[in-house]
């Protein structure tokens, strides 16, 4: 029903664009000096609505309508790369906001000193994982370090994972006796309820090894629902990624992702840039990047990958 529901929508805004356009093209029939203007913002709308489709035209993977889960973790770099790790979920939760997106921390991990070392964020809405597969991979940040008392220049990393919330009814067969699932006290912030009682659940899956948190909800129950669905997500990522690894050794292409092939520079010393290594695309204006204007980015690889997916 809902599979209906979206075409629905979507052969219903195709509609609506049709009759603005024979609209704007009974008012220009006219030939009406007074409504030049009038008509001239009609089709300035129209290009940006025929540009903004012709974009989600390119999200047709097979989980690209749908919710996304994204998971931060920092990487080499130590506390400078605890640090950018929550820079990126700042940027990603602000991007987000402006998308007009539904987002919900589920698990995080503080870091010792500064930052997190990892974190795991429900992202909901239309398109969430259409459009953040394209953030997947290794993201590096040049930049004079605020922990190092001598001002030195640091880099750091962290990887980012970006996989598809799916439902129960997909083919992902989880045996129950092949979960250990633990539970303790929330370490994160909700109130002494949370504090008290043991609500957080940790599901391990025993066969891949496999670890799914939760310890947002304040039911154990809610925990333990969203936990699992974070572990079929991870399963289905499993799955998906040995199908991709298959094809291209049938075809003669595999190769070996390494952590260290970052996808994405973000150098804030000596210069700023941001600048993405699929793609070549890259801006001058570090700030707006980090405070979530990442469309620019997110179309450049999707109009590179059309039909990859």
């Amino acid at each position: 029903m809902r599979q209906l529901a979206h075409l629905n929508d979507e052969v219903e805004g195709w509609h609506k664009l049709q009759a603005r356009l024979n609209d704007a093209l009974e008012l220009l029939e006219l030939d009406d000096p007074d409504l030049a203007a009038d008509l001239e913002t009609e089709v300035a709308a129209i290009e940006r609505e025929v540009e903004q489709r012709e974009f989600t035209a390119m999200l047709s993977g097979e989980y690209d309508r749908g919710n996304a889960l994204l998971a931060i973790h920092a990487g080499a770099g130590g506390t400078d790369s605890q640090d950018w790790a929550e820079m990126l979920l700042r940027m990603y939760l602000r991007w987000a906001e402006r998308q007009g997106f539904e987002t919900e921390i589920l698990d995080t991990t503080p870091g010792e000193e500064a930052g997190i070392k990892s974190v795991t964020v429900a992202v909901n809405g239309r398109y969430a994982y259409g459009y953040l597969r394209a953030e997947k991979g290794v993201h590096r940040l040049v930049r004079i370090s605020p922990f190092d008392a001598s001002n030195r220049r640091h880099t750091s990393f962290a990887l980012v994972e970006v996989l598809p919330q799916v439902e129960q009814d997909v083919a992902i067969e989880i045996n129950p006796n092949d979960l250990r699932i633990d539970v303790f006290k929330s370490a994160g912030a909700g109130g002494q309820n949370v504090q008290k009682n043991a609500t957080a659940v940790r599901i391990t899956h025993l066969p891949t090894g496999i670890v799914a948190t939760c310890q947002n909800e304040r039911s154990q129950a809610q925990n333990r629902e969203t936990a699992m669905k974070v572990l079929r997500a991870r399963l289905l990522a499993i799955k998906e990624q040995e199908k991709a690894e298959k094809i291209n050794e049938l075809r003669g292409e595999y190769t070996k992702a390494e952590w260290g092939s970052q996808i994405r520079s973000y150098v804030l010393h000596p210069y700023k840039m941001v600048k993405d290594h699929r793609t070549g695309y890259e801006v001058g204006n570090a700030e707006a990047v980090l405070d979530g204007d990442l469309n620019g980015f997110i179309q450049a690889y999707l109009r590179a990958n059309v039909g990859a997916t």
